[in-house]
């Protein structure tokens, strides 16, 4: 499990998004706009906003908010026109940082990210610096507790599209290509297996060992970047232990 994906679950586990929630749903609401405006407001044909939309629905958006999101996307509704703008940069320990973002004002989202990172021992980077270190992937958690049978689950898995399950900390994680995440998570869930999570998120192909002060450092840099409403996601390829992570989470 990657340090990004520990520390995720870890804020899961303590309810850390419930106490953003207001930010959250800025985020979602952003994420549904632009999926419906690039593939259309019918879910069963547009994986992106059958995504954005289960992701909502988990986070207990009301219905109403989701569907004028959607409106607004599709322009049914008048709304703001988002745009996609990735950021590259440094953490402690020269952590490799990526940051995705949907803006209708990229002068005032650069200077967040940047203000935030140079606040919290970060630096930008230039465009390339880092974005190779990351894989696009589709990911879906599985609780160790719930599963009965290992091997029947990774056999629907593989059958699926997924490329790689693990265990680690009792929880499964299987990786699987973007667009393979829905029809993994319906097989998945049609076998009987209950689904923690799932994402399309952005694994580190390697790590970067942080401990005490720069540790820290690190996953307040995280929190920081996870509150801004200028920020949708953020992937890092530290490697902390998560022992310090349920401290500082």
């Amino acid at each position: 499990m990657s340090g990004h994906s520990k520390w995720s679950t870890i804020k899961r586990k303590k309810g850390k998004e419930d106490a953003k929630r207001g930010a959250l749903f800025t985020k979602l609401i952003k994420e549904i706009t632009v999926a419906a405006k690039e593939g259309g407001g019918d879910i069963a044909s547009n994986a992106r906003l059958r995504t954005a939309v289960a992701l909502a629905k988990s986070g207990n958006m009301p219905s109403d908010n989701i569907e004028r999101a959607i409106k607004k996307g599709t322009g049914e509704l008048e709304g703001v026109s988002y745009e996609d703008v990735v950021y590259e940069g440094y953490g402690p320990g020269g952590v490799a940082i990526f940051i995705e973002c949907l803006t209708d004002n990229k002068n005032r989202t650069v200077s967040e990210v940047r203000y935030i990172l140079s606040k919290n021992n970060g630096r930008m980077a230039d465009v390339g610096s880092v974005a190779w270190v990351f894989d696009k992937k589709g990911l879906v958690q599985i609780d160790q507790a719930g599963v009965d049978d290992e091997e029947r689950l990774m056999d629907v898995a593989l059958t699926a599209g997924a490329e790689d399950m693990t265990n680690e900390d009792g929880i499964f994680e299987i990786i699987c290509p973007p667009e393979s995440l829905e029809d993994l998570k319906d097989a998945i869930q049609k076998s009987g297996f209950e689904i923690q999570a799932s994402e399309v998120t952005a694994l580190p192909k390697n790590t970067v060992k942080l401990e005490g002060k720069e540790a820290v450092q690190m996953l307040k840099l995280m929190e920081k970047m996870e509150e801004s409403d200028e920020i949708q996601d953020v992937y890092a390829n530290f490697d902390i232990d998560a022992k310090i992570m349920e401290e500082v989470g």
